[in-house]
């Protein structure tokens, strides 16, 4: 007589229940253990925390220490800030006396004389804010901006184009390059230079030779290159500029008269005689010198005669200002001050630590509870410190769920392998008393638990390689419709069996680089389950059709459908519509969880729409892997 499922059942349950007990029992020592020391911890943390460990005190420190430092940053900034004010206004009024005595040096050399001067004067009077005079060398006013008051004692400057001294040099020996005299050159000759200089620079560009043209106060351009041998044979030679060094009729009357005045001095001096060029430069310094003199005589004529530059400040201040000193009353104010900048500084820093404080404690009482309360802490702000305990919430929350889902796992596994193995067992228990035969009937009937068995550790073999991350596609160039016939023949008789009509339908043919073997056990349990939940005359369909991203295979059923509360659960693992676990109307659970595990290792989506009572649509969208992405 074999043993009845309940006795085979319960006489398992009373088998486990020592080795459950004995589990229980050192669980709960361990637990204890472990709270013992838990509690230690506890004790040891709630506490009262040392001063130099509390936020709050840390909080204080930190915010005393800045005050202090940003006090004593501000009166150092003071003075450095007040002395660079006073650098910075020195240099500006430097630079202020620099332009104005070069425009008047440019004014001087482009005028013979110092009429109608007056306009300038104003100008840069309104512009610098300063008191501008210029006189002749006997102090004779030519123009000034405050005619009414005395001249300062102090000459600034003396303007002389032929005599002044270039950017950071004392040696006013210098002629000023913007006097020109009689080598200015004609219309007719600057457009005959200007027309051989855009030559040579289309010529030095051709070659990729770098120089930079610019044009002299006289009018003619010149090219200067740097000390590269390259450039300068590829100037010399490829592009000559022959044009622009030989002189025009203009410059060369003038370096006639030049060079006669320069012989002249020379001839004085008992030197022999030099040539001299437009670039006005001799090979010695006594033949320097005559060359200097020379021009000076020659340019004498189309400069104004040297005048003496005055500069002083539009206005006498009226009184000295009035520095800050460190008296006693001073001293007593800047004391005040800092003390109630560090008073406020604390009490604003204890109030927002509190605050900072209090929702961090709570956050730490409910991390340190009991591991399976879950505890939650209030949220009272929107701030950094509200988030932190929203995300706890969360966290706590899903922590949950998680439990919750583990605990459900468990038990599905015990009873989809309980059911399998609790069947084998009465059998052969069965053929141990003599009560069944171990006919083909017998075997048939053990076989199909194993192989249920077998089924289901594969499901759970391939769902744990799925989330390791080391499950293995073999990737190879799929053509979609032999695919779907494939899985709808193997399907065909299983639906026939149940009344099923079950077809295929594709838009072309469409390919896809995946895995055939996952892809067909994808389709496959997607077929399967719509078969299996589809009433008798009812159909199913398999479709594929192109879509945007890649290929979308569509499974569809006119079965009873699904209830809409439930479709957030339809890929979870153990998940059927019917809560009883029939045999007869589920499989293990595993099927859909596998095929958007399947689907996932493809890069691609499922999706899932259903109408209670009209049927259901399964959506599996692959994407088309380029063959220049393929991998090995």
């Amino acid at each position: 007589m074999p043993r009845s499922d309940s006795a085979g059942a319960g006489g398992g349950r009373a088998d486990g229940e020592p080795a459950e007990d004995e589990q229980t029992n050192a669980e709960r020592t361990n637990a204890e253990r472990t709270g013992g020391e838990r509690t230690g911890g506890e004790r040891t943390g709630g506490e009262r925390v040392p001063p130099h460990r509390s936020l709050l005190v840390r909080l204080l420190a930190t915010s005393v220490l800045i005050a202090v430092c940003a006090i004593a940053a501000t009166a150092w900034l003071t003075v450095r800030t007040t002395t660079g004010a006073i650098r910075q206004e020195q240099g500006r009024i430097l630079a202020d006396d620099t332009q104005l005595y070069d425009a008047l040096v440019g004014r001087a050399a482009t005028h013979r004389d110092w009429s109608q001067v007056d306009r300038l004067v104003e100008e840069l009077a309104s512009r610098t804010g300063r008191r501008i005079a210029l006189t002749t060398r006997d102090r004779r006013t030519l123009a000034d901006s405050d005619p009414k008051a005395p001249l300062p004692d102090r000459v600034s400057a003396v303007v002389d184009p032929l005599r002044v001294a270039p950017a950071g040099s004392t040696d006013a020996d210098h002629i000023d390059p913007r006097v020109i005299g009689p080598y200015r050159l004609t219309a007719d000759g600057r457009a005959k230079l200007r027309s051989a200089a855009d030559r040579i620079e289309a010529c030095l560009k051709r070659y990729g030779a770098p120089a930079t043209r610019t044009d002299q106060p006289s009018g003619r351009p010149v090219f200067r290159i740097g000390n590269d041998d390259a450039i300068g044979y590829k100037i010399i030679v490829l592009c000559p500029t022959v044009e622009l060094d030989t002189p025009t009729e203009t410059e060369r009357r003038a370096l006639d008269r030049l060079n006669a005045l320069v012989a002249k001095c020379l001839r004085d001096r008992h030197e022999p005689p030099v040539g001299v060029g437009l670039d006005f430069i001799a090979t010695t310094s006594t033949a320097q010198d005559c060359v200097d003199t020379a021009r000076r005589e020659q340019l004498t004529p189309y400069v104004a005669p040297p005048a003496l530059l005055f500069i002083g400040d539009a206005q006498a201040p009226a009184a000295a200002a009035v520095g800050l000193d460190l008296s006693p009353a001073n001293t007593t104010r800047i004391a005040g001050v800092t003390g109630l900048v560090l008073v406020l500084t604390v009490c604003s820093t204890v109030l927002v630590g509190r605050r900072l404080v209090r929702p961090l404690r709570a956050l730490t009482a409910a991390a340190r509870g009991p591991g399976d309360r879950h505890a939650r802490v209030p949220v009272t702000t929107n701030d950094e410190i509200g988030r932190l305990a929203a995300a706890f919430n969360d966290l706590s929350a899903r922590r949950e769920r998680a439990e919750e889902q583990r605990r459900a796992m468990v038990s599905d596994i015990a009873h989809e392998l309980r059911s399998p193995l609790n069947n084998i067992r009465v059998w052969l228990e069965a053929a141990e008393d003599g009560v069944a035969e171990p006919d083909d009937d017998f075997t048939t009937s053990l076989l199909e638990e194993a192989l249920q068995l077998q089924h289901l550790i594969d499901d759970l073999q391939d769902l744990a390689a799925a989330d390791a991350g080391v499950l293995r596609l073999h990737r190879e160039d799929v053509f979609v419709r032999d695919l779907l016939q494939q899985v709808a023949t193997a399907h065909r008789a299983a639906a026939d069996s149940a009344g099923v009509t079950l077809t295929v339908r594709t838009e072309d043919d469409p390919q896809l680089y995946a895995d055939p073997v996952r892809i067909r056990q994808m389709i496959g349990n997607l077929v399967s389950n719509a078969v299996r939940h589809t009433a008798a005359r009812g159909s199913v369909e398999v479709s594929a059709v192109r879509a945007e991203t890649g290929v979308r295979i569509e499974v569809s059923d006119t079965g009873h459908g699904i209830e809409p509360e439930e479709l957030p659960y339809v890929f979870d693992r153990f998940w059927r519509a019917e809560k009883s676990r029939s045999r007869s109307t589920g499989g293990s659970g595993l099927g859909l969880a596998i095929v958007r595990q399947l689907t996932h290792a493809h890069d691609g989506a499922v999706a899932v729409h259903s109408t209670p009572g009209a049927g259901t649509v399964f959506g599996v969208t692959l994407p088309v892997v380029p063959a220049d992405r393929r991998r090995s």
